[in-house]
């Protein structure tokens, strides 16, 4: 039996630059970060020369340590894999999701003020206060007050 998700991944053009939005605007805490030979390299052994390396990088939302975001680097694929991953995080049409807040608007001001892109401004809605914003790096999410049940 499945108890509970661990883990999921957001595909980013720039680990550097998705680093700096999660971590220092929105302020999620770095679990693992770290940089290893590609899969298919054998253990112990370097790997060669023309490798390109891999980087392990995973953050917790402040409030909720037991679930990893993988921020996975479009250039852990293919170039025509790549190429469509970045076709698409261009287009925005991937990698969405809803983060809560207890303040929208605070929370929106907040963010606003650190350079965060937002598609649009807090406004009602029937589950609570929502307002839209990006990550810059194809990403798009829900920053949501929800209304009390």
């Amino acid at each position: 039996m499945i108890t509970k998700m661990t883990h999921t991944s957001l595909f980013v053009t720039d680990q550097d630059k998705a680093y700096d939005f999660y971590v220092n605007k929105l302020g999620f805490k770095v679990n693992t970060d770290v940089t290893m030979p590609p899969h298919g390299c054998e253990e112990g052994k370097e790997p060669p020369p023309d490798a390109k390396m891999f980087r392990w990088l995973t953050l917790n939302a402040p409030d909720q340590p037991d679930f990893e975001i993988i921020l996975m680097s479009t250039d852990s694929f293919e170039p025509d894999d790549k190429k469509a991953l970045e076709h698409l995080l261009s287009k925005g049409v991937m990698g969405c999701g809803v983060f809560y807040t207890s303040n929208c608007i605070a929370t929106y001001e907040e963010l606003k003020a650190k350079g965060v892109e937002f598609k649009s401004e807090p406004r009602e809605q029937f589950y609570g206060i929502e307002c839209v914003m990006t990550d810059g790096c194809g990403n798009w999410f829900s920053m949501t007050e929800p209304k009390a049940h």
